[in-house]
């Protein structure tokens, strides 16, 4: 049996436990598609949303990406967070990062990998920007770490300052956007502690941000 036939039989098996243990479960998955939670993460094949939050399929809608950027030029990114938004009327936008991305790495290193080095140069402004507060970091790990969370904060601001978010809470919709991130070796989401409810903690996040930027607020 190949990999992929492996994969098949798999699917098989996982569908006919699903109806074992809910006879109408995909009965009720083809009527309609109603998550509360848009995920925008990072494509690591280590952790699956779904799974790894307790929400069954067509509870999380998922977008992911090579270090979970939130780029106001991807159309991929912003058309998902649009139909999220306007459409599926999602409550919560989490953006989840993870400590020991390689993508970061990368970006840190400034290692050439070929046409991902693109990409990954929103991640090496984001590096410049904090370049204080990164060398001051007591080890390479530390700093590298660091960055995943400083980045996680970042793509949480960009994903406010699209037109989607902005839009959204001009009109009154309550939908928010939050930074998590994870330790791949324990599979645990940690709050950052970031939200945005509205364009009023998106201006102070920002003030906020630029100031630790200055080094003139810790982190």
């Amino acid at each position: 049996m190949s990999k992929l036939e492996k994969l098949l039989a798999a699917n098989k098996v996982w569908a006919a436990q699903m109806k074992k243990s809910d006879a109408q479960f995909f009965e009720r998955l083809s009527e309609l598609q109603t998550p509360k939670f848009l995920w925008i993460g990072c494509s690591d094949s280590r952790i699956t949303p779904n799974a790894s939050t307790g929400l069954l399929p067509g509870e999380l809608f998922v977008h992911r990406n090579i270090a979970n950027l939130v780029v106001h030029t991807d159309m991929n990114c912003l058309s998902v967070m649009q139909f999220a938004v306007e459409v599926l009327r999602v409550e919560h936008i989490i953006v989840c990062g993870h400590y020991g991305c390689g993508g970061v790495q990368a970006a840190l290193e400034n290692t050439r990998l070929g046409l991902i080095d693109n990409w990954l140069r929103h991640i090496q402004d984001v590096g410049r920007d904090y370049r204080l507060e990164l060398e001051a970091a007591e080890s390479p790990e530390a700093r590298l770490d660091k960055l995943c969370e400083i980045n996680v904060i970042e793509q949480v601001m960009n994903a406010g300052q699209t037109t989607v978010m902005q839009d959204a809470w001009r009109r009154g919709q309550m939908v928010s956007v939050h930074g998590w991130i994870y330790h791949i070796t324990d599979g645990i989401f940690q709050d950052l502690q970031v939200t945005l409810d509205s364009l009023e903690d998106l201006n102070r996040l920002g003030i906020k941000m630029i100031e630790r930027q200055q080094g003139k607020q810790k982190p």
